[in-house]
């Protein structure tokens, strides 16, 4: 049997991030319990420095997750990106990327979609008579459209 994968992505702010690869996916972000978030403040678990309002939620301060939305009640997903705060800024391309499969979309028109929302075009490359674009979301993280 398989295992089931999570994918962190290191970043300075999560939930932004989050946001833009939902939607960049047309995926879901994650819903964040509060009422679960205040009982941890208030059995001493977790510390209000802990927490922060994010479009008007109480919301873990440090991570923010997204999913596919067929997944979002499912208690142990198979597929989850899950952004966190680091404390260092991005310095060199990554060793790990992601390859985005545009299911017939035609490239160049996602890469202008992606670039009018923040994305950097970093450069083109084939291989044989397949080609893609390697791109960086807003904080730099590089990944392929094809």
């Amino acid at each position: 049997m398989g295992l089931n994968i999570q994918i962190v992505i290191d970043c300075r702010d999560p939930h932004h991030l989050a946001e833009w690869w939902a939607e960049s996916l047309d995926w879901a972000v994650e819903p964040q319990d509060e009422g679960f978030i205040r009982s941890m403040i208030e059995q001493g678990y977790a510390s209000d420095d802990q927490t922060t309002i994010h479009n008007g939620v109480l919301v873990w301060r440090d991570a923010c997750a997204i999913r596919p939305p067929e997944e979002l009640e499912v208690k142990a997903p198979t597929r989850r990106l899950l952004f966190q705060t680091a404390p260092e800024d991005k310095r060199v391309k990554n060793r790990v990327h992601w390859d985005i499969n545009l299911a017939g979309r035609d490239k160049d028109e996602v890469r202008r979609e992606l670039e009018a929302r923040g994305a950097t075009f970093l450069w083109t490359a084939n291989e044989g008579p397949h080609s893609w674009h390697t791109m960086a979301d807003p904080e730099g993280n590089e990944f392929c459209i094809n």
